[in-house]
């Protein structure tokens, strides 16, 4: 009997499937690129980014129209992921550039420790330090399979032959035993190769419908834009080669695969930001054994913490069983269940986000302090401290930016004209304590509503449905300790005191971004 005919046994037997009660447990295949913005495949309607595989996923399971994560930093972002909690909820790995705490579990050590293979290739959990309390490292995503390497001439692109590594992990696991498998490319993370994206297909830089109201719509852009489709489009292609072996292997039926992003595009007022581009991110499941009335489109508002929930209720575990910290997600079965479209479960109808310390470059290691809540396409942001330059102060090179042709544009505008330069002041320059936006006009989070009298009401009624369940959660910053996040030491002491070093004639630099990104001196 087939792996499939058992399943259908199972299901036959039960009516309902029910993955606890599985005598196959489902392989899972979890595919998260990096620095990937919502809106940005071919199912969603985009023009000028084809990604046949991530289509397809969404066309034979479920295309999630309202996926967020909670903070839009690699490290904090992946720290939800496999933890199922908030970043607020995870002391020192609230943080980027963190040193992860060893009370709190990952799932993927989780179903290690119950029965599955492990494996993963390219970027998993970081940048930061994770180790056992006896000191060694852990394997948050599991076994690394990074051997094959790629002949990559374009600049930007890994080496890792991500989907080789995949066959190599396949392979070494038993046919009889359950599996899941880490892929994590490091595109469309910077730096890019200039105009790859143009010279290399068939694009048009007028194949771009619109260029964010944030940004200066010139040739300069839309090439960065269409080198960033690019390296998307490489993320596809590998999870697409990925795909096919699963199914040579007569596995695809009980695979259960979550395609997704980290957070948004590495480009100004998105990444390490907490606006609509930066914490919305594409995300489609298929799994044939396990979804019901697959090709839906769903709107509820899902978020990073229910990934962790959904992984451990595939895998037949409780989370109560499994030594995890308490969860603040649900898992996603519900959804998968179901046979509708459209909004699944009414209580999906909201998220947090918020954000602390990213990257260096403010005085004390100081970080950006946020929280917000995104519900009835609204979004509501409280800024804690907004005498603080929100991607890092100037004269440092404003380092929760990643350098781009997109922020020297944007730079350069200012320096030229420094009392008429709008996108700086979207992107770089400070900001109200709080921000309203209406997103179904306002996607690009430009025109603030939080002072005007007609809203007043719906300001304070997200304001409070936001810090009482912060309350609820034991975030700090809601009993007035927001400062330990400052104080957490970054994984590399040299850090602790860039700013300070800096600023006192040493100048380290940073290597992610220009340096033409540092200003002369202190901006007002």
């Amino acid at each position: 009997m087939t792996q499939g005919t058992r399943i259908l046994v199972i299901i036959a037997l039960t009516v309902c499937y029910d993955n606890s009660q599985a005598a196959d447990r489902p392989n899972i295949l979890f595919a998260i690129a990096d620095d990937w913005s919502f809106g940005h495949a071919s199912v969603y309607d985009c023009e000028w980014i084809d990604t046949p595989t991530f289509d397809r996923i969404a066309r034979a399971g479920i295309r999630f129209d309202r996926a967020y994560t909670p903070n839009a930093k690699c490290a904090p972002a992946r720290s939800i992921l496999l933890t199922g909690r908030n970043s607020w909820q995870l002391e020192e790995a609230c943080n980027h550039m963190c040193i992860f705490p060893v009370k709190f579990k990952s799932y993927v050590e989780v179903l290690a420790a119950n029965g599955y293979s492990v494996g993963t290739t390219g970027k998993g959990w970081g940048p930061g330090i994770a180790k056992t309390a006896d000191g060694k490292p852990r394997q948050m995503t599991g076994v690394p399979f990074n051997r094959r390497k790629l002949r990559s001439p374009v600049e930007g692109i890994s080496s890792n032959d991500y989907a080789s590594n995949f066959d190599d992990f396949l392979r070494s696991t038993s046919d009889d035993q359950p599996w899941f498998f880490w892929f994590g490319t490091l595109e469309p993370h910077r730096h890019y190769q200039y105009g790859v994206g143009l010279h290399s297909s068939d694009k048009k830089l007028n194949d771009i419908p619109r260029v964010p109201s944030y940004w200066p719509d010139n040739e300069t852009i839309r090439n960065d834009m269409l080198d960033y489709a690019f390296e998307v489009e490489h993320f596809d292609h590998h999870l697409g080669r990925i795909i096919e072996t699963i199914a040579a292997a007569g596995q695809l039926e009980n695979t259960l695969i979550i395609a997704t992003s980290d957070h948004g595009m590495p480009f100004p007022r998105c990444k390490g930001q907490a606006y609509e581009h930066s914490n919305h991110i594409p995300m489609a499941a298929m799994w044939p054994d396990g979804i019901s009335n697959p090709g839906r489109v769903v709107t509820d508002y899902v978020k990073f913490t229910d990934i962790a929930a959904t992984m451990i209720k595939a895998a037949g575990l409780e989370w109560n069983d499994t030594g995890m910290a308490p969860t603040s997600g649900t898992s996603l079965f519900d959804i998968f269940r179901s046979t509708q479209s459209g909004q699944v479960t009414t209580y999906r109808d909201h998220v947090l986000i918020g954000k602390e310390r990213h990257d260096i470059g403010r005085p004390n290691a100081g970080g950006y302090p946020i929280r917000g809540i995104v519900r009835d396409n609204w979004l509501y942001l409280k800024n804690y401290d907004p005498s603080r330059w929100p991607a890092g102060n100037p004269e440092t090179g404003y380092l929760n930016c990643d350098g781009s042709p997109t922020k020297t544009v944007i730079l350069n505008e200012r320096r030229s004209n420094p009392q008429a330069a709008p996108h700086w002041k979207l992107c770089f320059g400070k900001r109200p304590s709080e921000e309203l936006y209406d997103l179904s006009v306002d996607a690009d989070c430009v025109r603030n509503l939080a002072e005007l009298p007609q809203h007043r009401s719906r300001l304070l009624r997200y304001r409070d449905q936001m810090e009482t369940e912060l309350r609820q959660q034991n975030d700090p910053r809601m009993e007035g300790r927001g400062h330990v996040f400052d104080e957490y030491p970054y994984s590399s002491p040299a850090t602790d005191h860039f700013y300070e070093r800096f600023t006192s004639g040493e100048k380290p630099r940073a290597g992610w971004v220009n340096s033409s990104d540092f200003e002369s001196g202190p901006l007002d």
